[in-house]
């Protein structure tokens, strides 16, 4: 039995026993690092699912089980953060699946906001990409435990060393080895388990099984030599020997400061690798961590419940126009039937269909704790930022919202369903998928959004959840600024500057600009009114 309280950093008291075996953590790597299949062997070892699927579904082959939406399904890349919770042994584990490709990086910043470690998944012949870099730097704004996953390795990859090296030079973080590869490509045979001193060998014809685990006293036992072509084994205790010395120890109290990473060598398409990770963010990630928020912090094991919602997704379910507000658990013990304080309007809610999430399965959460993601099923009451509490009027801080890279004019293809079109980019707008601009002049809405792809997405959803063909049209716009200021500042300007002016969909102003100059301009000629990249998701 694995101790859940020693990952506890020394000076926070002891959870209760629930709370403490709770991991909840998100993976974040680059495109096509191999994230989905990883994340579907996780469901296969934690007993969730029976067989994992193939992330670009071939016929009637079983599609991935974390990908729901069709565009996700057809194109074999995951679009939309989700959530699932399973067991692994005595602990809980939360995890979330962030988009992994560049246009959805708002989505995974906010996600980040949620969990309390990330799994980092690189590949073996790339090594460390731009998008794992930009992630890994939000990991570190918040100073989020690492653990790394070194994916691929039954494929040509590049020297162990070679990984290491790149990794702590642009990452900037100490990397600990807790796996040694043994071979590389076709030679691929396994790792040697650093931390346990087992030798694991990998199935390479069931990809669904767990690899064979070997206990060996140290690289002279002669097993090493019984499972092992003599070559292998020259070369593997050469390196872990080269490794020990010039590598960091583990030192799990600077993984949970965010310092060090322990990496893991395997590959999930051949489930190798995978369980030994499972066992490491048992053991080495953090527990349930308190919360910022205003005007004081949320410690998890505080009795009272507060969650707040990071992620709302419309039409999970498209017969049934449902939105989903996705609720991170902060403290306490929740309920199914309780009620609570929605901060942002003061108004008591009463919970009564919660859900737990396995990817597109979900069943009722008859309660929940800390640590814990829930879906509440509701019909726009909630928004990303929003805090649910006992009735403490406490607001969850640092869930951001980005100024669009990419602005275009939605029409739709039949313009007596303007109204509709409206309704339905409102609701993307609240599910943090696009940002809508009501100009003050001119009819129409402008779309913002941070990659091109996200246009795409956007454009089949509605068509498909909605029934509206639309058209995206080039904007005279090219980026927008939130306008901060006092209030007689701030209705001078709007009235000086009306042609760029528009509303966002919270009603918040919105300065629409073609070119930097324009930034350039209000900052000179307007010194009491600021322009933002970013506004915090208010309640």
């Amino acid at each position: 039995m694995l101790d859940i309280a020693q990952n506890r950093p020394d000076n926070r008291p002891d959870l209760p026993r629930e709370i403490a075996r709770r991991r909840t953590f998100a993976i974040i790597s680059h495109p096509d690092a191999g994230k989905t299949t990883l994340t579907e062997k996780f469901l296969l070892f934690g007993g969730a699912i029976q067989m994992a699927g193939q992330v670009r579904a071939k016929g009637e082959a079983r599609r991935t089980r974390s990908d729901f939406m069709q565009m996700e399904k057809d194109r074999g890349i995951s679009v939309s953060a989700s959530a699932m919770s399973f067991d692994f042994k005595e602990f809980r584990f939360n995890l979330v699946d962030t988009p992994g490709h560049s246009d959805f990086s708002e989505d995974t910043y906010r996600t980040l906001t949620a969990v309390d470690a990330a799994v980092m998944v690189i590949d073996g012949a790339k090594g460390v990409e731009s998008q794992t870099q930009k992630l890994f730097e939000v990991c570190r704004m918040r100073d989020l435990p690492i653990l790394t996953f070194c994916n691929k390795m039954d494929r040509e990859s590049r020297d162990t060393f070679d990984i290491i090296d790149e990794i702590q030079e642009n990452l900037a973080i100490d990397v600990t080895p807790a796996s040694w590869p043994i071979g590389t490509g076709r030679e691929f045979v396994g790792c040697y388990d650093m931390l346990n001193d087992r030798l694991e060998l990998m199935d390479r014809a069931d990809r669904n099984k767990v690899a064979a685990s070997i206990e060996i006293n140290g690289l002279d036992d002669p097993a090493l030599d019984e499972n092992l072509p003599a070559d292998l084994v020259v070369k593997l205790r050469e390196e872990v020997e080269m490794a020990r010395e010039l590598l960091p120890t583990l030192d799990p109290q600077a993984v949970l400061e965010g310092h060090m990473t322990p990496i893991w060598f395997g590959s999930a398409i051949n489930s190798f690798g995978v369980k030994e990770l499972m066992n490491g963010i048992a053991v080495y990630g953090p527990q349930p961590q308190p919360q910022s928020a205003e005007p004081r912090k949320i410690a998890p094991e505080e009795d009272k419940v507060t969650g707040f919602v990071f992620k709302v997704q419309a039409n999970m379910d498209p017969k049934h126009r449902d939105r989903v507000a996705f609720l991170r658990m902060a403290s306490g013990h929740f309920k199914r039937g309780m009620k609570l304080t929605h901060v942002r309007s003061k108004k008591p809610m009463t919970i009564t269909n919660p859900v737990l999430f396995l990817a597109s399965d979900r069943e009722l959460a008859d309660e929940a704790w800390a640590g814990d993601i829930i879906g509440i099923p509701n019909h726009g009451q909630l928004r990303i930022g929003d805090t649910l509490t006992e009735g403490e009027a406490l607001r969850v801080t640092g869930i951001p919202s980005f100024a669009p890279e990419l602005l275009q004019t939605a029409r739709a293809g039949d313009p007596l369903k303007s109204k509709h079109l409206e309704k339905a980019l409102m609701q993307f707008a609240e599910e943090g998928a696009a940002k809508v601009f009501k100009p003050v002049f001119g009819s129409g809405f402008i779309v913002g959004v941070v990659g091109q792809l996200q246009f795409e997405v956007l454009a089949s959803r509605i068509e498909l959840e909605y029934g509206l063909p639309v058209r995206f049209e080039q904007s005279q716009f090219t980026s927008a600024r939130w306008v901060q200021g006092e209030r007689a500042a701030l209705e001078a300007f709007i009235d000086a500057n009306q042609a760029h002016i528009a509303h966002d969909n919270d009603g918040d102003v919105v300065y629409l600009t073609r070119l930097q100059w324009d930034i350039d301009r209000v900052q000179r000629d307007y010194p009491d009114i600021r322009l933002t990249a970013t506004k915090e998701m208010m309640v």
